[in-house]
């Protein structure tokens, strides 16, 4: 009853408007107050100072950096043309080009707010002008710049790692079958839906003009395996490649291309110091609230319930699929994450499921959130620069959310597709 109440109060504030990380705030400070438990209180600032010093949580700030340098530093264009001349000739050509342009982006930033942002307008702009409905566009954006989370390099995993002690660079590599998984589903999603439309294609790019396009992107694409390879071979760990990533951003805009200016550079570090505290405000926050819940002992609660529905792992895996996808409706990706890993993971051990694969399992249903009203922050990210209407861009996503919602079932049920690399790489 108690966690019930804590949950009601919380999800509610959330839902009046209240910026999450008050929302947590004050749903720990209230619950301590109201059980007559004030003198917790005095841990709130050593609990939420604590909850953001880990060594792995350094890779945020650096991730966020490194793509606001690639969209501010010509990178993105290079990618998106070197994608169209590959597979703009397939049906739905530049819905399958927004898809391979998202893949490639999505081992440099680590964020689909960030993919939606940087390859957006690029994206919603040439489909619409080839003739293309705005909605479409708007919708194959969003659906595909959340593979940007799920393909290493993820600030998600980042913070799951941080959280679990998993090791990030073993979720970086479990994340990255179930990234190209989703990437093919929107793909026979696209060529379906554009046939049924008889959207345009172009025409098949000669072999010279392809070639052209993969010189002037290699630099870029180089990028993730710069951070995947340093990871592998040991060179440097994930938070450490998070800088080489921001290192190297910083070459190729500055340097190489010479689009970043001075000017650009103050804006762009101005934006990574606002968004990192925005996170690292909900996640000292949210570490208050997660103990609240142990001190309360809510975890063990929710575990008696569970078990006492089924002992089969499965059927359990499935509720919890369903209470994060749900979550994720009325509560920001990050945010869902923070608040039930303390709950699921003494589940999740308890049943014998793979920490590894169970981060993969909690990404991808927070990815169907994001896409997801009311709350659905890659909906409004992309609404905002195509002005697309939220219900319209709403419906249109929905073939996309079920081959993310098959690709999350898959991940579920069959362990291996996404521990065969951790374990082939040890």
């Amino acid at each position: 009853m108690i966690a019930f109440l804590i949950f009601i109060v919380l999800v509610g504030l959330i839902l009046l408007g209240v910026p999450i990380a008050v929302s947590l705030g004050i749903t720990s400070i209230g619950a301590f107050i109201a059980l007559g438990e004030g003198q917790n209180l005095l841990m709130m600032a050593q609990r939420m100072y604590s909850s953001t010093t880990g060594f792995t949580l350094l890779a945020i700030p650096f991730f966020i950096l490194a793509g606001n340098l690639m969209n501010t530093g010509g990178i993105t264009k290079k990618i998106f043309d070197f994608a169209e001349s590959c597979v703009g000739h397939v049906w739905g050509g530049l819905g399958q080009v927004n898809i391979l342009a998202s893949v490639i982006f999505s081992g440099m930033s680590g964020a689909a707010v960030a993919d939606a942002a940087g390859l957006g307008m690029i994206e919603i702009k040439a489909m619409t002008d080839s003739g293309y409905d705005k909605q479409f566009s708007a919708a194959i954006t969003a659906a595909s710049s959340t593979i940007g989370p799920v393909i290493p390099p993820s600030i998600p995993f980042v913070i799951y790692g941080a959280m679990t002690g998993v090791s990030v660079g073993s979720l970086f590599l479990a994340g990255f079958i179930p990234g190209i998984l989703m990437a093919v589903t929107m793909c026979f999603a696209v060529y379906f839906v554009s046939r049924k439309r008889n959207y345009p294609r172009q025409e098949k790019k000669p072999l010279s003009i392809r070639l052209e396009a993969f010189k002037k992107a290699i630099l870029p694409l180089m990028t993730p395996i710069i951070i995947i390879g340093g990871i592998l071979s040991g060179w440097f760990t994930a938070t450490e490649a998070a800088i080489i990533a921001c290192i190297y951003a910083m070459i190729l805009g500055g340097l190489v291309y010479k689009e970043i200016k001075l000017k650009d550079l103050i804006k762009i570090l101005t934006n990574t110091v606002v968004h990192t505290v925005k996170v690292m405000f909900i996640i000292s926050a949210a570490g208050f609230f997660g103990w609240l819940l142990t001190y309360l002992k809510i975890p063990e609660g929710i575990i008696r319930g569970l078990t006492s529905i089924s002992d089969n792992k499965y059927i359990i895996l499935l509720i919890i699929i369903m209470i994060l996808v749900v979550l994720g409706c009325f509560l920001e990706g990050i945010a869902v994450l923070l608040i039930t890993i303390p709950i699921f993971m003494p589940i999740i051990l308890q049943l014998g499921v793979d920490p590894i694969q169970f981060g993969v399992i909690m990404i991808l249903a927070s990815m169907i959130g994001l896409l997801s009203p009311p709350v659905g922050m890659c909906l409004y990210a992309v609404a905002s620069i195509s002005d697309v209407k939220v219900g319209a861009l709403s419906k249109e996503v929905l073939p996309y959310m079920l081959g993310i919602f098959l690709v999350l079932l898959s991940v579920a049920f069959i362990p291996q597709i996404s521990l065969i690399l951790p374990s082939i790489f040890g």
